[in-house]
């Protein structure tokens, strides 16, 4: 009997492999999803107006603030609720738990509310008037002349103070340079809370960060994150490319190639960190106190190019990437049937005009695969970069408009360790999270959009060759 007949096991197993397959792919989009959800979620929900309730204690205590998150009570039965308070500058925290058990009465009252202020934060509580030019106004009518001014640019912004109380009666005068918004979200209606979203989703696009980058936006971080990329792809695409073409169309084919080519793959393993450090030593302090001691002696000691920059990060995950890039490519130009490059040559084709017109246009599809591969690697390491460039707060953008307008010298933020610098050495980690969320997110997007940007030219030039690679 033949070793591939027919048995109840083997026909069992032949029915449920389909499906076990299946619910591979099904689990792995699950879990996609769920990722992305709890990005969209927690990341874009914190730039709503959030609803504000003041609640009473048993105790008597009036505490207002924006409820967060619930979890059961340590070492006993019920539930405690976690309050935005606020008012660092009054209470000296801006968090609270709170026992479900102790909760006499809520509300949220329409005159609650908040304002965002540097440099104690948020403030929660209701406005009692305001004093502007030797005047005092009182309640809705400071409430009106606070939202005009806050309209404003800055430098034409009113001098005046705001008299804020806390729902347990306890006072505070605040200049409204200080204020950056103010909200009553309770009074709010549905178009408002929207408007008012889409506005903090823009200023969290277009600003720089504040509040050791637990506030405001990140412009800077998302430019030198997309322009660090696209340097890095400037740079290994090419090093990939002739690397790839001499391995498989120029090298004799014997023990010495395939022990490059082992190589090559070994390093695509090498932690990202090493990298960083070889970054370091090589190009920060090596080539670039070389380059200082030659061109710009007169600055040292003070470093020009020996120190960390935006060239030595992009040079640094361009070595990252390389091996990706040329296994991408070879294995693109080794699918290339040798009858397309027999042909060439038969016709009177040099091997150069061969490689140059035949076989790397069709080559180019499985290129730009090694460059998606690439750029999606290196939009989100972290590790190298925090040792050749990257900075929590770079107070210089890599281009503006001085000769020669783009400074690879300097150092420049970076989506990634921002979201590693606000994680985890903001001053309130608890109130940063739903930024960490929200760049998170948006590091994602980046990525996808750069990555489906060099999927389209990968279709389009598979289109116009009609190539398989």
């Amino acid at each position: 009997m033949s070793r591939f007949s027919s048995t109840p096991r083997r026909r069992l197993l032949d029915a449920l492999w389909p499906w076990l397959c299946a619910a591979s792919v099904a689990l792995s989009l699950l879990m996609l999803a769920a990722l992305l959800a709890l990005l969209v979620v927690r990341g874009l929900g914190h730039f709503w107006p959030a609803t504000l309730e003041e609640i009473t204690l048993r105790s008597g205590a009036s505490v207002a603030g924006q409820p967060t998150r619930e979890a059961p009570l340590p070492q006993a039965e019920g539930f405690e609720r976690l309050y935005f308070t606020a008012n660092r500058d009054i209470d000296g925290v801006s968090w609270r738990w709170v026992n479900l058990d102790d909760i006499v009465s809520r509300s949220t009252p329409s005159d609650l509310i908040r304002l965002e202020r540097n440099p104690w934060g948020d403030f929660i509580g209701r406005l009692a008037g305001m004093e502007t030019g030797g005047q005092l106004l009182r309640e809705d009518q400071a409430w009106r002349y606070l939202t005009q001014a806050l309209a404003l640019p800055q430098a034409e912004r009113p001098d005046a103070e705001l008299l804020l109380v806390t729902t347990d009666g306890q006072t505070l005068r605040q200049s409204l340079s200080g204020v950056s918004q103010a909200l009553a979200p309770n009074a709010m209606s549905w178009r408002q809370k929207m408007h008012i979203w889409s506005r903090n989703v823009w200023q969290f696009l277009s600003q720089g960060p504040r509040a050791a980058n637990t506030g405001g936006g990140v412009w800077p971080a998302i430019f030198g994150t997309v322009l660090m990329v696209i340097l890095m792809s400037v740079i290994v695409t090419p090093f990939g490319v002739l690397a790839a073409i001499y391995l498989n169309e120029i090298a004799h084919q014997n023990r010495l190639t395939r022990l490059v080519r082992i190589g090559v793959r070994n390093l695509a393993g090498v932690p990202s960190i090493v990298y960083g450090v070889f970054g370091l030593g090589v190009f920060v302090y090596g080539i670039g106190g070389t380059l200082d001691s030659w061109f710009f002696s007169d600055t040292l000691p003070s470093p020009t190019f020996g120190t960390g920059g935006l060239l030595w990060a992009s040079l640094t995950l361009a070595l990252l990437t390389l091996p990706v890039v040329i296994v991408a490519t070879e294995e693109g130009l080794a699918r290339i049937p040798d009858a397309q490059r027999e042909g060439a040559v038969a016709l009177g084709a040099t091997r150069l005009e061969m490689l140059v017109r035949i076989v790397l246009p069709m080559a180019i599809p499985a290129m730009l695969t090694g460059v998606i591969l690439a750029v999606a690697r290196a939009a989100g390491e972290v590790a190298p970069l925090m040792l050749v460039g990257v900075a929590k707060l770079a107070p210089q953008m890599p281009v503006d408009g001085e000769f020669p307008y783009l400074h690879l010298e300097r150092k420049f933020m970076h989506l990634g360790y921002h979201l590693f610098d606000t994680a985890f050495h903001g001053e309130d980690v608890q109130a940063a999270m739903p930024l960490v969320y929200a760049t998170a997110l948006l590091l994602v997007l980046i990525v996808l959009v750069l990555n489906l940007t060099a999927i389209f030219l990968r279709h389009y030039f598979r289109r116009q060759r009609g190539s398989e690679c």
